[in-house]
């Protein structure tokens, strides 16, 4: 017969078995197209796991129910992927003159522990915390548009990028590098600076379409953000201008876009996520919004090319790149302190518009799909002020060059808006310097909701 000191022994035995099987991992991936605020995004996820509490976190049901009991950076766990620079970011916004950390370029990984009392299932039998080993991965939302190549062979991409070249806002500014892409192509002899010149032209292209005409549907991505690639000759290609032939100019730009289909894109999705658990997609819908007609449209095209990645289907992209231990996919319409509080679920219900034809396929695949409107760093304070004598809601804020405003931001359209929308109304959506004196855990918006969202049912 076993006495008490040997039966503790072996109940401890079995908690820690237990516990063992039960503690958690989860690999979360964060993107963003353009200015999204990604950095900003994950700055604010960390601290709030790291220094939140329940008043600050009320829809986050682990913290409202006083279970959270704190979360600890870990080491990087692979040497090859830098470190999210977390701190470093954080310094910028509490410093004395407080400003945005800049842009990532590549990706990046951060790992945490969190910790917390089971409530629920046979988890509930476990009187000692449970950790949760969560791997939040960066990485920009351009290389995330280089999906959609992967079903095209480099005729099929010509043509379609052909068709946006010739198009309006891309026409105007594309009509030199077309002129002399279509003479380089017509010789149809392959030139090895030449080549290179046409395609350091068009990648210098895509980044005025960027900033002069706020476009997002951008291809290839790496000539946007080429990080460790810049200068490699897998980047020497571009799309070709005219007829299809059987040039040895045009079979080595094959050539070359079926290395970077391989080597570049598949190899990437292939080596960082193969165990991705979760995916948060971010969308600086207000930027949109404020630019153009163009620009909105061009988001909305992104928005759907993006979503073809996680069709379902043995063809899919989802079953070739994209682990089925996927479940949870959040697309997050960010910034959302520069509108009036009134005005949020409108934006909320536009960003669920721009999505929405394209979820079925998705849903189907047994994934759970979120739409959040927040601000990862809350910047503003919302009031009400008067206007031509009458009391309207307003925001009060710090622009960029230290000034303090008070304005009147206007409406968001909750659904797709008509043609003329933009010569009927304008939008004055500016962005905002981060308030000074800011404290951990910063001040946001909705982002207890989408941590309930990502990871409430991991903790319960």
């Amino acid at each position: 017969m076993l006495d008490s000191s040997t039966l503790k022994t072996l109940a401890r035995a079995a908690t820690d078995t237990l516990k063992r099987g039960l503690d958690q991992h989860v690999r979360l991936a964060v993107t963003g197209l353009s200015q999204a605020g990604k950095t900003a995004f994950i700055t604010s996820l960390t601290d709030q796991l790291l220094h939140g509490t329940p008043r600050h976190l009320p829809f986050f049901p682990v913290q409202a129910e006083g279970r959270y009991l704190g979360a600890k950076e870990m080491p990087q766990p692979h040497p090859l992927v830098p470190r999210f620079r977390y701190r470093d970011n954080l310094a910028m916004l509490q410093a004395d003159q407080p400003g945005w950390a800049p842009s990532t370029q590549g990706i990046s990984e951060l790992r945490l522990h969190l910790k917390y009392q089971p409530d629920t299932g046979i988890r509930g039998f476990i009187k000692e915390p449970v950790t949760l080993v969560l791997d939040i991965v960066d990485y920009p939302g351009e290389w995330l548009l280089d999906l959609g190549m992967l079903d095209l062979d480099y005729g099929q991409w010509s043509a379609q990028q052909q068709k946006l070249l010739a198009q309006k806002p891309r026409a105007d500014l594309a009509a030199s590098w077309c002129q002399d892409a279509t003479a380089y192509c017509a010789q149809g002899q392959s030139d090895e600076v030449q080549t290179e010149q046409l395609a350091e032209r068009f990648a210098a292209l895509l980044q005025d379409f960027r900033a002069s005409l706020g476009l997002y549907y951008l291809q290839p991505g790496r000539f946007l953000l080429p990080g460790e690639l810049k200068g490699a000759p897998v980047l020497a290609f571009f799309p070709w201008q005219g007829a299809p032939d059987d040039s040895p100019l045009y079979r080595q730009l094959a050539k070359v876009f079926e290395q970077y289909k391989s080597e570049v894109v598949k190899r990437f999705y292939r080596d960082h996520f193969a165990s991705m658990d979760r995916q948060v997609v971010l969308v600086d819908t207000l930027a949109a919004l404020n630019h153009s007609r163009a620009a909105f449209l061009d988001l909305q095209l992104a928005l759907t090319e993006v979503l073809k990645s996680f069709q379902y289907g043995q063809s899919g992209l989802l079953s070739r790149l994209f682990s089925p231990r996927i479940d949870k996919v959040l697309f997050a319409a960010t910034q959302a302190d520069r509108l009036t509080p009134d005005q949020r679920p409108a934006l909320t219900s536009l960003i669920g518009e721009l999505i929405g034809p394209a979820l079925e396929p998705i849903r189907f695949a047994g994934i759970d799909v979120g739409v959040e409107t927040l601000a990862a760093v809350c910047t503003t304070q919302a009031g009400k002020g008067q206007l031509d004598g009458q009391t309207l809601p307003c925001l009060k804020g710090r622009l960029a060059d230290g000034r303090q405003v008070t304005l009147f931001p206007g409406d968001v359209p909750a659904s797709l808006p008509a043609a003329d929308f933009w010569q009927r109304q304008g939008f004055a959506f500016p962005g905002f310097a981060p308030p000074l004196g800011l404290r951990s855990p910063l001040a946001h918006l909705r982002m207890d909701k989408a941590l309930a969202f990502l990871l409430g049912d991991k903790m319960l």
